[in-house]
């Protein structure tokens, strides 16, 4: 059964999150020791439940969120605002996906692109498996693309050839 654009863009959420765990959870620990508190880190994120977990077991949207609002404080050393803005684009995407929002196959390419180059900016290992589920997703569309052009040229030759057995009205009566 074929992958639908949803759960590829789900696929990817968990990719990120994978990759970004590590990333997010190693400059918090940079920014304690500059200075500012782990719970203050907890409290970008805003959820209670996030206080008995290490910042390595935090969903994307946490990951994504705490990125968003500690990026003064903590992400802006080591990241730019391209990278800043393709936080902001991925919590946008992870909040469609998880709100079971359709994905047509721009918007899954989209959060795909997105999810691999903040991946890549970060260094993560995981941005490999996205670049492979964006192939597929391109690979896809063009197939669809053939199979569309093939259909519309074999009705073309239907129709020509169709019309060529046409006889004028005169002939008919």
């Amino acid at each position: 059964m074929a992958i639908t654009n949803h759960e590829r863009v789900g696929k990817a959420m968990e990719l990120l999150r994978a990759g970004l765990a590590p990333f997010v959870e190693r400059e918090a620990q940079s920014a304690v020791k500059a200075g500012l508190g782990i719970q203050t880190i907890r409290n970008y994120a805003e959820d209670p439940n996030l206080a008995r977990k290490s910042v390595g077991e935090w969903d994307v949207a946490a990951l994504l969120k705490v990125m968003w609002e500690a990026w003064n404080d903590i992400f802006r050393r080591t990241l730019g605002p391209s990278e800043r803005g393709l936080v902001g684009e991925l919590r946008g995407h992870r909040n469609r996906w998880a709100h079971q929002e359709p994905f047509s196959g721009d918007d899954a390419y989209r959060a795909l692109d997105s999810a691999e180059r903040l991946l890549t900016a970060i260094s993560a290992p995981q941005v490999e498996d996205v670049q492979k589920s964006k192939m597929e997703l391109l690979r896809v569309r063009f197939d669809e693309q053939v199979r569309g052009e093939k259909r519309k040229t074999a009705s073309l030759a239907i129709e020509s050839q169709a019309v060529g057995n046409l006889k004028p009205w005169r002939e008919v009566i």
